[in-house]
């Protein structure tokens, strides 16, 4: 029998953005059921804090780009185990350069993880979902998906992929009540934008309109909007959360 308890499974949860979110929702009164693929120290610091704070929180190192892996994940740890309410697809990498110099790998390893991932998780979470005539998937897109970037054409073409990927879904499940949205974050205040030149970080400030970097948070509070009954006639839709980078 299921744990009636509501699941929120975050893809890519125990850093940054995912952390954030996973910690969101946790005090939204959702059990958190998140993946990782690397740091199991950093996933099981994510587990305690959240526990620490009053909440319930499992980590699950899973490649999130593996078919065999996912199903089986869904078959043991979710389908009759936990009532799955919400599904963030949050996993993603990077391997950024330039199109002249990208390798066939770099741009397949993108792919993999951050759309066909994706496509793995929701196909899982809808097949529970659907049934259940009940649920919530949010997409973790890009502004760079919407607008390009140089040096990350293998970046954007997953992200903007997202973006269509949930378009569409959304136009399949709403009859069962299950909605598909995106987030799209801007330049978020990350460990990888830490490490920017203090030139480079200037430059992207100075791009948005609100004149500062968003906070994981930023993004956190849309996904919990989006998760929550004040967007059950929402859907289909890319929620920017740029400081107005591109609007």
């Amino acid at each position: 029998m299921s744990d009636l308890t509501p699941t929120a499974l975050i893809t890519g949860g125990s850093r940054g953005i995912g952390r954030t979110v996973a910690f969101t929702l946790a005090a939204a009164g959702y059990q958190i059921y998140f993946t990782y693929v690397s740091r199991p120290e950093a996933a099981q610091q994510t587990v305690a804090d959240i526990e620490a704070a009053g909440g319930s929180a499992r980590a699950f190192c899973l490649d999130s780009g593996d078919s065999e892996a996912v199903s089986r994940f869904f078959a043991e740890e979710i389908k009759g185990k936990v009532h799955l309410s919400v599904l963030v697809n949050n996993a993603g990498i990077t391997r950024d350069t330039l199109v002249l110099r990208m390798k066939d790998e770099d741009f397949d390893a993108v792919i993999n993880t951050n759309l066909r991932g994706a496509f793995l998780f929701l196909r899982e979470a809808a097949k529970i979902m659907t049934r259940q005539r009940a649920g919530r998937i949010i997409n973790i897109s890009s502004v760079v998906g919407q607008m390009g970037n140089a040096g990350q054409i293998n970046y954007a073409a997953a992200k903007a992929g997202l973006i269509g990927m949930t378009k569409s879904a959304a136009k399949e499940l709403g009859s069962r009540s299950v909605t598909v949205n995106a987030v799209a974050p801007g330049f978020i205040e990350t460990d990888m934008t830490a490490s920017l030149a203090e030139d480079v970080r200037k430059a992207y400030v100075s791009a948005i309109p609100l004149g500062r970097l968003g906070s994981a948070q930023d993004v956190a509070d849309a996904v919990a909007f989006l998760a929550s009954d004040k967007a059950a006639y929402i859907t289909g839709q890319v929620i920017a959360v740029n400081g107005g980078l591109y609007c």
